[in-house]
């Protein structure tokens, strides 16, 4: 398996109109954030937005001049609407995204964080358009049109059925030669039981390429306590890298062929909203692997993007595009 996500065989990439650099496979529901703090049923006004850790991901790394594709499905509604218009607004390629006339779009209501803590999270998803994905959406023509899939925990939390579909997905992309990264992004909520959450998400670890738990998802997983530890973890089932993120003291890196880095975190003056930093943090990874950068560069702009997102109200709303990176990045 290597490495560096590579073009299908006898294809260079500025040649193939329909290829797609990324695919991300989830549901995205439609966000009512909180513009005033304190408890949800005492707020009276709500900004609509997007929430989903996939095409959070996705639309970042569009911004960075990636072509992205999204497997999901919504429903036939004014969300659904809404959420498919901002998301091809992205110029996200939604070919394979379903219209379901019977089952609704997923909601989220979110409070405003204060003081830089977590904000409540409100889920009206069961049922959803979106939890009925499934194998049958597995179109194998268009998962092998991209160079890089990356996956998270959340999908395949919604069902059985879901959960085939991102792992079917993930084998795929491995066995063609293309690189695949995978981020827990723990959902407790959403899963049955942690004994079921823990081996579903480590079993689908062990399709993918990089690995990026953040430390206690990863202490949850794994049993392990340490960084170093979790890394190794991964590493031994067969992941070529794993990144660790560590919060306020950055990320930590270790490779199937030893090389290691710890990473400064960049620092932060106020934390606005700290959901899609993780998704941020993904973003950079991915991004700069793609541009072929080294993971030194990778954490760097990893972690710099993380950070943007937490200094702003809304999942990806800090996301950049190319030209705000800093220089030589």
């Amino acid at each position: 398996m290597t490495d560096h996500p590579q073009p299908a065989p006898g294809v260079a990439p500025d040649a193939a109109p329909d290829r797609l650099d990324t695919l991300h496979i989830g549901e995205t529901m439609a966000l009512l954030v909180a513009e005033t703090p304190g408890p949800l049923d005492q707020v009276e006004h709500f900004s609509r937005r997007l929430a989903g850790a996939d095409t959070n991901v996705a639309i970042g790394l569009a911004r960075l001049g990636h072509r992205a594709g999204w497997i999901s499905r919504l429903g036939a509604d004014s969300f659904g609407r809404y959420v498919r218009r901002a998301i091809e607004a992205e110029g996200i390629d939604t070919r394979r995204v379903e219209t379901d006339p019977a089952r609704s779009t997923g909601l989220m209501l979110k409070s405003r964080s204060v003081d830089g803590r977590d904000p409540v999270i409100e889920y009206y998803r069961r049922g959803s358009a979106a939890s009925q994905l499934g194998p049958a959406q597995f179109d194998p023509a268009y998962v092998l049109r991209a160079r890089h899939l990356h996956a998270t925990g959340i999908t395949p939390a919604l069902s059985a059925d879901a959960c085939a579909l991102v792992e079917r997905s993930m084998q795929a992309m491995r066995a063609a030669g293309r690189s695949v990264s995978f981020d827990p992004n723990l959902r407790p909520s959403l899963w049955p039981d942690t004994t079921t959450m823990r081996s579903t998400l480590n079993r689908l670890a062990r399709a993918a390429d990089w690995v990026l738990p953040g430390l206690a998802e990863g202490q949850l997983l794994t049993g392990c306590q340490t960084p170093e530890d979790i890394a190794r973890f991964y590493l031994d089932q067969g992941a070529r890298a794993v990144v660790v993120k560590l919060g306020a003291d950055g990320a930590y890196l270790r490779t199937a062929e030893g090389e290691h880095h710890h990473a400064l975190a960049v620092p932060v003056a106020q934390i606005v909203d700290t959901v899609g930093a993780g998704d941020g943090f993904a973003v950079g990874i991915i991004s700069a692997r793609l541009d072929g950068r080294s993971w030194p560069d990778a954490l760097r702009r990893a972690n710099w993007i993380g950070a943007r997102a937490l200094q702003v109200l809304g999942d990806m709303e800090g996301l950049p595009r190319r030209d705000e990176l800093p220089p030589d990045w």
